[in-house]
């Protein structure tokens, strides 16, 4: 495969490494559910936005069976109805795997910018799932979590990519 011009050529991607920041963004979302936001519907979902990063990235090795198990830990989690975000992080990484070749070529804001109707599709699935078992009509805060996601993706993968950018043996004469 050719290289678009100006992207640096990555190193592998160490797996303890991919889980252990889908395990630290699934922590990050329940501390921001048990803070004093709770369960604000304007609130990025970083487990949704981690999980969509890695299945872009590596989607043989975080697919739609991780995201299933991940949104069922978000579900027992939050007393959710269960099921609700193991079906939308499902979705989300159906979406981004069917994506993930041509989402690559494009820089990080033409990629925030094609991300976005990825996150509003996973909302609304979890909205419309509410609404079917019951629950009444969500604010319009609720249209501010995948914009703020959107926005929160070229600084994401800036963090998540940084530990492949590095030389694995830097040398004053290679320009890896």
């Amino acid at each position: 495969m050719i290289m678009p011009r100006g992207q640096q050529l990555l190193l592998p991607v160490r797996p303890l490494f991919i889980w252990s920041s889908l395990i630290s963004a699934l922590a990050v979302n329940m501390l921001l559910n048990m803070g004093l936001v709770g369960r604000a519907a304007w609130v990025p979902d970083f487990l949704a936005l981690t999980l969509l990063f890695w299945t872009v990235h590596q989607p043989l090795k975080v697919g739609i069976g991780a995201a299933f198990f991940l949104g069922l830990a978000m579900d027992v989690h939050q007393g959710a109805l269960l099921g609700q975000h193991a079906l939308a992080y499902s979705a989300l990484s159906y979406l981004a795997i069917a994506i993930h070749r041509r989402l690559l070529w494009f820089s990080m804001l033409s990629q925030a910018a094609q991300v976005l109707p990825l996150f509003i599709a996973a909302h609304v699935l979890t909205l419309l799932v509410r609404w079917l078992a019951g629950d009444g009509p969500a604010g319009w805060s609720v249209l501010l979590a995948p914009l703020l996601e959107a926005l929160l993706w070229p600084v994401v993968s800036a963090l998540l990519l940084m530990p492949q950018r590095q030389a694995p043996d830097p040398d004053a004469n290679r320009p890896l």
